[in-house]
């Protein structure tokens, strides 16, 4: 259950729930009218008074927010700056800060502002134009989304005490591999990271291994360290397509992990199927170059109990068809529920 929805709860306020670009967002003409403790620009319904709702008003600028605001939302407006002095009645309240959509950059952002916030749980900061991430001081950090901006370097170490910092989304910027290469040192608690549509020639290094989930499409990807994937046993979910793998960046078992559910290769230049482990259920290799299949990538040898448990497989737009698939497949891929060629 997440905060916002405790308050109404706890009034007895039954609402209709609706996701806003990936967090949960209560109209404000379900909640109310708005209550007298509140910036005139904004209004903050006396029926979730812990709220303050300025999106999509045409503001330039964020506004001073009064003493009790934990839910700050400022997405959809045209802001270019955040003055000093605009958080000091709510450094140590304020949870949620919503300012996706706008046009802030690093230096229009005054100190005294984002780095005086010491308990903010979710920062939203996408689709702006920063240059390199900001963050604020608040260990309780545990949801951090920068996508759409222009991030060109994450330096070292401002993750260092992010401890129950559990989701970061950094998609769509122009980070290199050199400029992560110390960026999720510290962190403890992550469980996904996606990093998809950068400038990746690699799967960024430090990552910790609480990882469950790490997504790196749309990068210049054209290898995958030996011994890798040993370092994260928690990881379920990889994603590597529309990248540049070829056979000869893919070290011989780096994907044969026990851990991982979903492995997507799809859209690169492999000729051949890499070897994955027995428990892998989806494997999407749509859109390579491969012209063989070997059943080896998937069982060294087949019994009664000893099978791929691979569900859904994807070999479309490859150099193969059905009739390439070898007889002994039948008992390999027995849970299969389908295998596409086309």
């Amino acid at each position: 259950m997440s905060l916002l929805r405790v308050p109404l709860l706890a009034v007895l306020v039954t609402v209709a729930l609706c996701q806003y670009s990936d967090y949960d967002y209560e109209p404000v003409s379900m909640l109310g009218p708005s209550g007298p403790n509140c910036n005139r620009e904004c209004e903050c319904p006396i029926l979730f008074p812990s709220a303050m709702y300025c999106d999509s008003r045409k503001l330039k600028s964020v506004p001073v927010v009064p003493t009790g605001i934990k839910y700050l939302y400022l997405q959809n407006n045209q802001i270019e700056e955040i003055t000093a002095g605009v958080f000091d009645n709510v450094t140590a309240e304020l949870r949620w800060l919503v300012l996706d959509n706008n046009q802030i950059t690093n230096a229009k952002i005054a100190k005294g502002t984002i780095d005086k916030l010491t308990a903010l749980e979710k920062l939203f900061f996408s689709y702006n134009n920063l240059t390199e991430p900001v963050i604020p001081p608040s260990k309780s950090l545990d949801e951090l989304k920068i996508m759409d901006n222009k991030l060109s370097k994450f330096p070292s170490g401002l993750l260092n005490d992010k401890e129950n910092l559990t989701s970061i989304n950094l998609q769509h910027n122009q980070l290199t591999s050199d400029s992560l290469s110390g960026a999720f040192k510290g962190l403890k608690k992550l469980l996904s990271l996606d990093v998809s549509h950068n400038k990746l020639k690699k799967l960024p290094a430090g990552v910790p291994s609480s990882l469950e989930i790490l997504y790196a499409d749309y990068n210049d990807i054209d290898s995958v360290g030996a011994g890798y994937l040993n370092k994260l046993p928690a990881l379920q979910y990889l994603r590597i397509s529309h990248n540049k793998l070829a056979d000869g960046g893919i070290p011989a078992g780096v994907f044969n992990v026990s851990s991982l559910v979903e492995l997507d290769l799809s859209f690169n230049r492999l000729q051949s199927i890499p070897e994955i482990n027995l428990h892998l259920e989806q494997l999407y290799l749509q859109a390579n170059e491969i012209n063989k299949i070997d059943m080896s990538s998937f069982c060294k040898f087949t019994d009664i109990n000893t099978f791929s448990h691979l569900k859904h497989l994807r070999l479309d737009a490859n150099n193969i068809t059905h009739s390439n698939m070898p007889l002994e497949s039948v008992m390999c891929l027995r849970q299969a529920q389908d295998i596409m060629f086309e």
